[in-house]
């Protein structure tokens, strides 16, 4: 048996494919990227804004049509979108063999199999049940980095997310499950670890009655094999003293973070429920930048929310200039049904979303230019993540780049590397979002 396993939306849902796919090959199915070749295709979806809601969408129906023809036998939907719109799905894509949700990834193989036996089912478990952790994985990205998911759900109920209704509330994985899986990972040839959660800094509050992150970090930091970890998704108002000493202390973390911030405007971020006000987080970022002088701070935010007038943008506007965040994304808002926000007066046409949303991306692609053409000059330690075809550039990425959503560094160099090597980068230029370089060896010849 052949399956065609196609994964969408974040990397959260990342590792919970690599999940399915460990179990998967553990009963000795094979994978392809060829839909030719496939006998069922599982499909993990995501929901969080339109355009993944679209995408999981089109590449059901996509999917569907292979099974109309009769080109693969099952198609199993699983994931956010599987969890939101279960019973929408099985009546206007009746293609579709079987339902996971959100906390019964572990059925996939029971799924197939019966859908195979022309028996199948929708499987759908408590959205409060305990995350197990620890699981064997089939890595999908590349082998020198990997997504270590530490908890699922999210108590914070921001007014235009659909996260709690679909994932659940905050649960933390236990710490020695996830030690367990790290020292996996790092057994694997994992060189870089990422964090992950709908909040990182939370983490251990539902299972120790404290925030254990700083804890959990320095017990990663004490496994072999890893040379960077990297913590992404904390808010703001949750980063704790303890967690800027321990990224002080622990060569092994990355000064990176990632603070989803959404709003420079005190009305706006009240309307969105968010726990933070505009001066807060000023505070927080520049107590982040005192204590840790070379951090790289990375945000998001959204623009036309429900009721943001152009007094608010342009305060949003003013904070970005101000803040010079390193990195930073903008996402149109997304009106989610069953959300507060979708039923706020006042909602902001697509048009004025998206001129807001460019307005503020144009001011950050500013800061973010003048930002890389100060980092000439500078010597840092890079991880190769490949090579450019017919040429002696590889690209790579420093410790200000998380991957897929941040630059590259492009290094000129003529001895041969490998993905996951860590080489003394020398910044000679920039190009935009992304650096060019040449390695110690490489300048001195």
């Amino acid at each position: 048996m052949k399956i065609l396993f196609i994964s969408l939306g974040c990397d959260k849902n990342l590792v919970d494919s690599e999940v399915m796919l460990g179990m998967l090959s553990e009963e000795g199915y094979q994978f392809t990227d060829d839909e030719s070749e496939a006998d069922a295709a599982v499909i993990n979806t995501c929901c969080f804004i339109g355009d993944a809601k679209e995408e999981s969408i089109n590449t059901i129906l996509e999917m569907g049509e292979l099974k109309k023809s009769g080109q693969i036998r099952a198609l199993v939907v699983a994931g956010c979108l599987a969890q939101r719109y279960q019973e929408e799905i099985q009546r206007e894509i009746p293609e579709v063999d079987a339902i996971i949700g959100t906390t019964a990834i572990s059925a996939v193989v029971k799924a197939l199999k019966e859908t195979l036996k022309k028996n199948p089912h929708n499987y759908l478990e408590p959205l409060d049940k305990p995350p197990i952790g620890g699981q064997k994985r089939v890595m999908t990205t590349g082998g020198y980095y990997a997504y270590l998911k530490i908890a699922e759900g999210c108590d914070k109920h921001c007014t235009y997310c659909i996260i709690p209704k679909v994932r659940g509330g905050y649960r933390s994985i236990p710490m020695e499950a996830l030690l367990k899986e790290a020292r996996e990972l790092a057994g694997a040839g994992v060189k870089e670890l990422i964090l992950v959660a709908q909040e990182t800094t939370l983490y251990g509050t539902d299972l120790y009655g404290k925030k254990a992150l700083p804890e959990l970090l320095r017990s990663l930091c004490r496994i072999e094999g890893f040379c960077w970890i990297r913590i992404l998704y904390c808010y703001p108002e949750e980063i704790t003293e303890e967690l800027i000493q321990v990224m002080k202390e622990e060569k092994k973390i990355c000064h990176y973070l990632d603070i989803p911030v959404q709003s420079g405007s005190n009305a706006i971020l009240k309307r969105m429920g968010r726990k933070t006000d505009r001066e807060q987080i000023e505070a927080m970022v520049r107590k982040l930048r005192e204590e840790i002088p070379d951090i790289c701070l990375r945000t998001t935010l959204i623009s036309g929310f429900p009721g943001e007038s152009e007094e608010d943008h342009e305060q949003t506007l003013a904070f970005v200039d101000e803040m010079e965040f390193d990195r930073l994304g903008v996402f149109a808002y997304s009106e989610e049904e069953g959300t507060p926000a979708a039923e706020m007066p006042d909602q902001i046409p697509e048009e004025i979303k998206e001129r807001r949303r460019d307005e503020l991306m144009e001011l950050q692609q500013e800061i973010a230019f003048e930002t890389a053409e100060k980092m000439v000059g500078r010597r840092l330690k890079a991880m190769i993540e490949g090579k450019v075809a017919d040429e002696d550039v590889y690209v790579a990425r420093t410790y200000k780049d998380a991957p897929g959503v941040d630059g590259y560094l492009f290094i000129h160099a003529k001895r041969q590397l490998m993905s996951g090597d860590f080489v003394e980068v020398t910044i000679t230029g920039s190009n935009e979002y992304d650096l060019i370089g040449e390695m110690e060896d490489e300048s001195a010849k």
